[in-house]
């Protein structure tokens, strides 16, 4: 996509959308970072408006984190419980942060918002410079099976006041997918664009290698049912090799 930049994606109508948004899986989400951070700190990498950041600050756990997205940390910014956290407006390619953290973390596809395999083996190094000795590095992914070769049209969601279809194009050589979400309803059309390169679970496992970390856990989800040749996502888990 032309000219395309992952700000474009989440701006202040998208974040004001993500302020609210919930995927119902926010409870064993948050339980299982929480395991993982143990007392913590914790970074999150395109922390957003504080989905999961939030719920983590209000267990006790220090946390700090990074997102492209000016409008999406001006969100979080204004919440009460993002007292104290080291918010950062900035590429997760470089984690300026003088801390190190026992949890590392992003989530929600999140980490296919970076748009080259160069991009994505800087943000497994980046992590690995800011984790503590004993910590680890935690992603929530989907695994790229079954999308269409080429161009496809999906619906998204179907309302009394409009409508929103997904309209995509996909590239399975260099992994890239570019969309637009278009609302179509009565005060218009409105068009949000997305691009993402995905990368398959042993390409991630790669990555880590390369910057020094190992697999130790891969669940579906983050209610840690077993990874299956037929999971949709997966939640893998990295440490120091």
């Amino acid at each position: 996509m032309r000219d395309y930049e992952p700000a474009m994606s989440f701006d202040e109508d998208a974040a004001a959308w993500y302020a609210t948004a919930t995927r119902g899986d926010e409870a064993p989400a948050t339980e299982l970072l929480a395991g993982l951070a143990g007392d913590g700190p914790v970074l999150e990498l395109a922390i957003g408006t504080g989905r999961l950041a939030l719920p983590l600050a209000a267990r006790g756990l220090h946390v700090d984190g990074i997102d492209v997205a000016a409008p999406m940390l001006d969100r979080l910014r204004a919440h009460p419980g993002a007292a104290g956290m080291h918010l950062v407006h900035g590429d997760m390619t470089e984690l300026p942060f003088e801390e190190r953290y026992r949890l590392v973390f992003v989530a929600w596809n999140s980490f296919f918002n970076l748009l080259t395999q160069d991009a994505q083996v800087r943000c497994f190094e980046s992590v690995a410079e800011r984790l503590a000795d004993d910590g680890v590095f935690a992603l929530e992914c989907f695994v790229p099976r079954d999308i269409p070769v080429g161009g496809y049209v999906e619906p998204d969601a179907v309302e009394l006041g409009g409508a929103q279809i997904g309209v995509w194009k996909h590239d399975p050589v260099a992994q890239v997918i570019e969309g637009q979400h278009i609302w179509m309803g009565t005060g218009g059309i409105t068009v949000n664009p997305i691009v993402q390169r995905y990368a398959w679970p042993a390409e991630l496992d790669l990555m880590a290698r390369l910057a020094g970390l190992r697999l130790v856990e891969r669940w579906e989800d983050w209610e840690r049912r077993t990874f299956t040749g037929s999971s949709k996502s997966h939640v893998s888990v990295y440490s120091r090799a």
